[in-house]
Order: C-alpha cells, then sequence, then structure tokens
C-alpha cells in the first residue's frame, strides 16, 4: 500500500550548536544522524515513507587574514575548526537518503569582533588586548532561503505530506504558513530549545 512521504530539514547550524552543548565536542556525522534516527522513530511519521533528509549549511571559509593584534597571518582552511567542519559534511553527503544543501561563508568587511565580556573589561579600564579577545565576524548567507524554497518545492509537487524542521529560527515562519496552507503538516523539532510563540503558533506540533 502506498504511504504519503515525509522529509526532514535540519538547519546545520542550529543542529550543531545543539548538539555542541549537548556533547561538550564538535558534532560528527555520526551524531547528527543518531538526531536523525531519533525523528525517524516518532510516532507521528509511522504511517509515512521517509523521502530525504536534507542538511542545509554555509561551507567552512577558505579565507586568508591577519590576527587583529599581533597582525600574524591567519589561515582558515589550516584550522582544526575548519577541518571538523569539512569533514562533517563530506560524510554526510556519503549517508543514505541524505542530501546537502550549501550556502554561502562570508567574512564581514571589519573581520574580526570584539568578544562582549573583553568589551566590559575594556570600558573598566586596564585590559591590554591580545588576538584571543577577539572572534572572527563570519556570516552563513543562503542557508534559511534554500530551506524556503525547498519546502515550498516538496508541498507545490505533492512530494511530501509532512516535513520534519530542526530548528528554532523565527525567519522560517513564512514558509511555514505557506506549506500549511498547501496541506503540509509541519512538525519542528528545536531540541530544547525556547522557540518563539509565533513560532510555535504556525507548526502542527514543536517537540
Amino acid at each position: 500500500m502506498y504511504k504519503a512521504q515525509y522529509a526532514i530539514l535540519i538547519d546545520g547550524g542550529f543542529i550543531t550548536k545543539k548538539l555542541y552543548a549537548k556533547l561538550k565536542q564538535h558534532a560528527t556525522a555520526e551524531d547528527v544522524m543518531a538526531e536523525c534516527e531519533r525523528l525517524k522513530t516518532l510516532p507521528q511519521v509511522s504511517d509515512y515513507e521517509l523521502l530525504r533528509i536534507y542538511y542545509y549549511d554555509a561551507p567552512p571559509s577558505h579565507e586568508k587574514t591577519n590576527k587583529p593584534v599581533s597582525g600574524t597571518s591567519y589561515n582558515l582552511s589550516a584550522t582544526d575548526r575548519f577541518r571538523e567542519a569539512q569533514s562533517l559534511h563530506d560524510k554526510l553527503v556519503l549517508k543514505p537518503n541524505v542530501a546537502l544543501r550549501m550556502g554561502e561563508t562570508r567574512l564581514s568587511p571589519n573581520v574580526w569582533k570584539i568578544k562582549p565580556q573583553v568589551m566590559k573589561k575594556v570600558i573598566r579600564g586596564g585590559h591590554q588586548l591580545v588576538d584571543d579577545d577577539f572572534l572572527l565576524d563570519i556570516s552563513q548567507k543562503g542557508v534559511d532561503m534554500r530551506i524556503g524554497l525547498d519546502m515550498a518545492r516538496l508541498a507545490l509537487r505533492e512530494m511530501v505530506r509532512l516535513v520534519i524542521v530542526v530548528t528554532a529560527d523565527s525567519d522560517f515562519i513564512p514558509a511555514f504558513k505557506f506549506v500549511r496552507r498547501e496541506g503540509v503538516r509541519v512538525i519542528i523539532d528545536t531540541m530544547g530549545h525556547n522557540a518563539t510563540v509565533g513560532l510555535k503558533q504556525h507548526a502542527d506540533e514543536v517537540l
């Protein structure tokens, strides 16, 4: 007997932050897939068949810059964080029923931003700034847009009748409203994050 299909859509930046807080280390592909297996066993999807798992993220930056205080050269592609992120993507794309949707990573024109806790010390006076007082000012572009477009495509082509979206980002409210009008059920998994009332209002269920 034919079963309606469902899809899992994962906000990569969100899930890796939540897993880091839980595991106290950077998430691996196996950690992400373990979360997917948990979702696949939910009673809400027992009458559905999985179409695909979509993972949305931006690639780690390859750019080179100089450290903010010492001025020494800093190659982002030579960092442990770059290798961990690249390994995650490389392994996830080989997992069954997983598709990666990649946006872009951009450094801001200022490149560096001072850590909030350090700014307090600077305001109080007497703190000598060092390189470790700063964070790279990196942003992701095009990730949210890809999630919204895929949700609309899946709904309009009637490829799925249910989506599980792993996020707590209120920017997805318009996409949720659209696909629900097309008859698609929306379940959001916030992984314990305190989502806004507005986001909850436009989902059929919040895990």
